[in-house]
């Protein structure tokens, strides 16, 4: 079973719908109990990042344990952001610490749009399970104006380019994140939680 942490921030439900659809054992919880038990968590979100991290609250730490402990983890959005070390979205706040890093504006010097909204293709990188069985390229929908720049040199990446290149996704041992949304990417979103799920399961 994968837990979607419950914290009233943005797009829990329609994740936990998506897996639903796809036909994954989930549940909605921010209990101790359940976090423990789950063979994988997903944190999403979509808010400003300071308003997230405190409506994560207490149960912050219990996904630090969860991650640290070698359970999957898979940050999306703003859940995503959250698992860098801080972000100077609306002021300084700081993440879970979970990946060296920070997250910082998208630059607006470049004549592009900010916030991106809309699909973007993502240059997927063989090495990261999350992606495993898809094409060189696909194309994902995003929706953000902060951006992580990643200060972790073990981690694997994956790229968008949107006035340069931004990281679209990482994987640092058991802790995924994608900027995108999975739940909002069509079919390949879709494939990506199953790839999740059977990294969840060991299938991966």
């Amino acid at each position: 079973m994968i837990v979607v942490i419950d914290y009233c921030v943005g797009n829990v439900r329609s994740v936990c719908n998506a897996l639903d659809y796809i036909g994954c054992e989930n549940r909605l919880s921010a209990e101790q109990k359940d976090i423990e038990q789950a063979d994988g968590i997903i944190l999403p979100g979509v808010a400003a990042f300071g308003f997230a991290v405190n409506a994560l609250g207490k149960s912050a730490e219990l996904v630090i344990e969860a991650a640290n402990s070698g359970k999957p983890l898979l940050g999306i959005c703003v859940g995503y952001q959250m698992l860098f070390d801080s972000s100077s979205e609306l002021g300084e706040h700081k993440g879970l610490g979970l990946i060296e890093g920070r997250v910082v504006p998208l630059p607006a010097d470049k004549g592009l749009t900010v916030p991106h909204m809309g699909w973007n293709e993502v240059a997927v990188s063989p090495e990261m399970h999350i992606f495993d069985g898809m094409r060189d390229k696909e194309y994902m929908y995003f929706a953000h104006s902060f951006h992580a720049e990643v200060q972790n040199k073990s981690a694997a990446v994956a790229y968008t380019d949107y006035g340069g290149a931004v990281v679209a996704s990482i994987q640092k041992d058991n802790i995924y994140g994608v900027q995108f949304h999975p739940e909002k990417s069509s079919d390949t979103g879709l494939e990506i939680l199953r790839n999740f799920e059977k990294i969840c399961m060991n299938r991966i």
